[in-house]
């Protein structure tokens, strides 16, 4: 294990009452995550969030690079030189609202009611975000800014878009400089109930066709001059839905295919159409592969008559799947949320995919930890105040476990002190 890093002294710097405060951990956590929420930066839009962020690192003593790739921002922020490398993970975007009048409250307009934060954002993963700034502040601030390693947080305005120029293009920089992260917390809401009931350490790959078959164009009083391709695909359609791919392993659960559009047609009841565009989406454990997906389901169209001769197939990989064994990343997360909440987090690889996937192939430890999902994407959009403090007090737990430096104060005792919902 390499030296402690030396720092200067890490004043808490005077953005959030503090003194007399009930709460002097939430009141930070929650004015750093309303500053993010009223900032609407629908992906791949940043609207200053990440400048407002490199302000409050540099302040502990973080070097912050903006690393742009396009229309996208991206930030990597590190303090200290040596090996092993903690990093924070995630982004400062967010999906567009959708029509304001369904909103209880605007968007854009951080709303505290009923003991929650409401705004677009605040649980994806804007909270997560400012629970990660107040725990280092916290961190650095007991130990005089002394810590094993380095510390780093790596921040994008693309993962809810396409993600091509954001976490990928900052891992390839890193890659080609040799900086090597060992330990990646991802903030992702991964919670059901409570903050640190569940975390996520993997994830399914993502794969995508989109089919076009070709046919011949008629009159439905005269098919026997036509060709449907509806007609044409359906057999084969009905045997991709309904097989089954694999039975997953202990950690995956079976793929799955869903076919997400379909689209023929001319649009007159009385004619037959020409050509079907159809497109579908698998999710997968690592026990496949893309490739041999994509063979497999090449071979079925064409066992069913839908050969290369009559269709035009392209694939997208979104997403490879990964899994972090257990390991120091793994254990500190199970220890810190026992110690703060008093929970057992189950480990799973359920959801979508994230921006873990891109350092998961580089040998980082990757897990995702956050607030509760169940209100991401969706109106009304909210975070429990509990949950964010719990969420601070686990990530700050995490560091200690991992970053503290030897000879340091003993570990705080957390246990109990925030308990999430």
């Amino acid at each position: 294990m390499s030296e402690p890093a030396a720092g200067p002294k890490v004043p808490i710097p005077p953005r959030a009452p503090m003194a007399m405060s009930p709460n002097p951990i939430l009141d930070r956590t929650l004015a750093l995550a309303r500053e993010l929420v009223a900032r609407p930066s629908v992906t791949p839009e940043d609207a200053g969030c990440q400048e407002l962020l490199a302000a409050r690192l540099e302040a502990l003593g973080f070097r912050c690079e903006r690393l742009p790739k396009g229309a996208v921002r991206n930030l990597w922020a590190r303090r200290g030189e040596e090996e092993p490398v903690l990093c924070f993970l995630g982004h400062t975007d967010v999906v567009p609202p959708g029509p304001e009048a369904a909103w209880t409250s605007p968007p854009f307009e951080p709303t505290v009611r009923d003991g929650c934060l409401y705004g677009r954002g605040a649980a994806d993963m804007k909270g997560s975000v400012a629970a990660w700034v107040t725990a280092l502040e916290r961190f650095l601030g007991r130990h005089g800014g002394r810590h094993r390693g380095s510390l780093a947080v790596l921040l994008t305005s693309d993962e809810e878009g396409p993600a091509v120029d954001g976490t990928a293009h900052v891992v390839e920089v890193l890659r080609e400089r040799g900086e090597r992260i060992r330990w990646c917390l991802v903030g992702e809401p991964t919670a059901e109930r409570r903050t640190g009931d569940v975390a996520k350490h993997g994830r399914r790959g993502s794969l995508t066709g989109r089919l076009r078959v070709q046919g011949r164009q008629g009159h439905v009083a005269y098919p026997q001059h036509a060709d449907n391709p509806v007609h044409r695909l359906a057999p084969a359609l009905a045997a991709l839905v309904a097989r089954r791919w694999d039975a997953g392993d202990e950690h995956f659960p079976p793929t799955t295919l869903q076919v997400v559009e379909v689209h023929a047609g001319v649009g007159a009841e009385n004619v037959i159409p020409g050509e079907l565009e159809l497109a579908f989406n698998l999710r997968y454990g690592p026990t496949r592969s893309a490739e041999d997906l994509q063979a497999e389901i090449e071979a079925l169209l064409a066992g069913h008559g839908v050969g290369p001769e009559r269709r035009e197939l392209r694939w997208r990989v979104g997403a490879r799947p990964f899994l972090t064994p257990a390991g120091e990343l793994v254990e500190a997360v199970r220890e810190a949320v026992r110690a703060v909440s008093g929970l057992e987090v189950r480990l799973s690889t359920s959801g979508g995919t994230s921006d873990g996937r891109f350092l998961a192939p580089t040998g980082a430890q990757v897990v995702e930890l956050g607030p509760p999902n169940a209100s991401i994407h969706r109106v009304d959009e909210h975070v429990a105040l509990a949950d964010l403090e719990a969420l601070t007090l686990q990530y700050e737990a995490v560091l200690e476990r991992l970053a503290a430096p030897e000879g340091g104060p003993e570990p705080r005792p957390f246990r109990n002190r925030a308990g999430g919902r």
